[in-house]
């Protein structure tokens, strides 16, 4: 191989490389502790939840776990209306104690480009942190499954992971409020109608590992 044809080909793998790690998903968490936490969830960089984003009428479905009644059904994942106050079971949504969490679904209505996904949760205790997968699709896959319930891996029929999310801390002091928020750096996670969330337990100490998530939101890129 010709010396040039080396450095053609160093300048090809550089270029895939820089391409590469230009597409990159960017995770961003804030923590407001238990004596900073307020209803209005502001954060330095992670926005406050909106009263009205692309998931506002958007159709949500359980399709693993069993939620808690003591607390709001899945829409009040999208209505808009955030807690008033660190432990207010009805405003969030939150799986049974002593499960190991669920998944559920929010189907968008038709797809649409995301340009992030947000989470909100707030607790006093161990079920203020947030432990998820995110996967996202549409029916551009033939083999997509819209209903992938209990254990079915969501990559084995069309989804798309697109991050894992542990807010928890190294200290224990882990209660508060949390806002995550997901993005690309290109501006767009893609062009989805389905987002899917696997939640974990934050713990296994004892039966209160179930976070309380307050709100999701789904930002459409302009």
């Amino acid at each position: 191989m010709s010396k040039l044809s080396q450095i053609q080909l160093l300048i090809v793998a550089v270029m895939s490389f820089v391409l590469l790690f230009q597409d990159q998903i960017k995770i961003s968490i804030e923590h407001n502790s238990n004596n900073t936490a307020t209803s209005a969830f502001k954060f330095k960089n992670v926005p406050a939840p909106s009263k009205v984003d692309a998931a506002t009428n958007a159709k949500l479905m359980l399709l693993d776990g069993d939620i808690d009644p003591n607390g709001g059904d899945l829409k009040a994942l999208t209505d808009g209306f955030a807690p008033a106050m660190e432990d207010q079971p009805d405003a969030n949504v939150f799986f049974k104690g002593g499960t190991g969490g669920g998944r559920f679904r929010i189907d968008l209505g038709k797809a649409i480009e995301i340009a992030q996904v947000n989470t909100y949760s707030w607790h006093p205790g161990s079920r203020g942190p947030q432990v998820y997968r995110p996967w996202a699709g549409d029916e551009s896959d033939p083999k997509f499954n819209p209903e992938p319930r209990g254990t079915i891996d969501p990559i084995t029929c069309g989804w798309k992971k697109i991050a894992l999310v542990d807010t928890r801390g190294n200290e224990g002091q882990d209660g508060g409020q949390y806002g995550v928020s997901i993005s690309n750096s290109q501006g767009s996670l893609g062009n989805y109608r389905y987002l899917l969330f696997d939640c974990y337990v934050t713990e296994v100490a004892d039966n209160w590992g179930n976070t309380f998530y307050s709100e999701v939101d789904v930002v459409a890129k302009k």
